[in-house]
């Protein structure tokens, strides 16, 4: 596992190898807005395990230097939930794209969102599947016309905010590619929530989504106001119905709920010699 030195942890600890992606994809901003979050959280690299599926998106911590387990395709949640209970000291981050946490994926987002695994997950939603060539993805808006739906889409679109309130998850944020500042700060909230953190990042594909484009989504995306209050669960709901001409940003929704892990690991601290007497009582 990686190790850190006593040197100061910088932008340049995670630094981003060359990546595959297009000119002017969105991935480019949130991985830099992901870099940033991980040097305002102070965390040394052993301290973090990535867990990502398969795509575009997921192919981001492929280009930061973390530890990291590449699981299949829609699979990265419970691969994430084993990392987790296994060493509940870690902070683990799923990162992958809407296809693959919200189509594949699914039933896994439902199921962690129930039990309120401590993760941050981070997914990149550009209403497309970029990786296998432009298919509508389960957030695609109705009537999206792609190769596979030349008619267009003829499904409701998912949305993944108002699930995640709906559920009552512990932390539901919404940012966009084009605020990488903003993003960043949802990142770093979404860390430091103990609980599922779901942190729903907007971003434009410029090869196959010609439709939400970068200009697309700045003219709708808007923070919410100051005075929002993400503990009241019912003006929550009604903010994650929200779509269309206006899309608000920001935390959404959050409460307080005890996560799963630390429901089973009662009176858990960070030794390993602790943590390996009661994997022994429990596993």
């Amino acid at each position: 596992m990686l190790r850190m030195s006593d040197t100061m942890i910088t932008n340049d600890t995670y630094k981003i190898s060359e990546t595959a992606w297009c000119p002017g994809c969105g991935n480019f901003s949130i991985i830099k807005s992901v870099k940033d979050a991980l040097v305002r959280s102070g965390l040394e690299q052993d301290q973090i395990v990535f867990v990502s599926g398969i795509g575009q998106a997921a192919k981001a911590p492929h280009y930061l230097n973390v530890n990291l387990l590449d699981g299949l395709h829609g699979r990265s949640l419970p691969a994430a939930t084993g990392v987790k209970l296994a060493n509940p000291t870690l902070n683990v981050i799923v990162e992958s794209g809407d296809g693959c946490s919200y189509g594949e994926g699914g039933n896994h987002f439902i199921s962690a969102i129930r039990r309120n695994i401590d993760l941050t997950v981070i997914v990149h939603n550009n209403q497309v599947y970029g990786l296998t060539k432009g298919q509508a993805s389960p957030t695609s808006d109705e009537g999206f016309v792609t190769k596979t739906q030349p008619d267009g889409v003829k499904s409701g679109s998912f949305n993944p905010i108002e699930v995640a309130v709906a559920l009552k998850a512990g932390f539901v944020a919404r940012s966009f590619s084009g605020m990488p500042a903003h993003a960043t700060e949802m990142i770093v909230k979404g860390i430091k929530h103990k609980g599922f953190s779901l942190i729903d990042i907007l971003q434009p594909c410029v090869t196959f989504n010609k439709v939400n484009n970068f200009g697309w989504y700045k003219k709708r995306c808007v923070e919410l106001p100051k005075d929002h209050d993400p503990t009241n669960w019912e003006n929550a709901l009604k903010v994650a119905t929200q779509w269309g001409d206006k899309i608000p940003v920001g935390v959404i929704y959050e409460n307080s709920r005890k996560p799963y892990d630390e429901l089973i690991y009662t009176g858990l601290n960070s030794t390993p010699k602790d943590l390996k007497s009661i994997l022994a009582k429990y596993c």
